[in-house]
């Protein structure tokens, strides 16, 4: 089994999965992330690293550290819309529009 270690880079504005100690870049998660919530734009996995784990490493990491900051997660990433479906231990991440506006 690969070892998928993931890291913040903040100036970049995204997550970086790496396998196996490699120098190479094996999977992105973009973010934009405001005071409130972070929401996760785009996620990417190298061809050669699909099915590895590699999105799931990503999406757990960001999520993961998405609690530990107490920030709401917006998932238009259709990866992080479909992952946090599948894990419903996520699921309360979500963010909730609080208006109370309606048509």
């Amino acid at each position: 089994m690969a070892v998928v270690e993931v890291t913040d880079v903040p100036e970049a504005k995204r997550y970086e999965a790496r396998v196996d100690g490699e120098s190479k870049v094996a999977g992105v998660a973009e973010y934009i992330r405001t005071t409130e919530l972070v929401a996760f734009v785009h996620t990417e996995v190298a061809p050669e690293y699909e099915g590895k784990g590699v999105g799931s490493a990503l999406a757990r990491t960001a999520l993961d550290e998405a609690r530990a900051a107490d920030l709401r997660v917006l998932a238009t990433c259709q990866f992080f819309a479909g992952w946090i479906a599948r894990h419903p231990e996520y699921q309360d991440l979500l963010y909730q529009s609080r208006s109370k506006v309606s048509d």
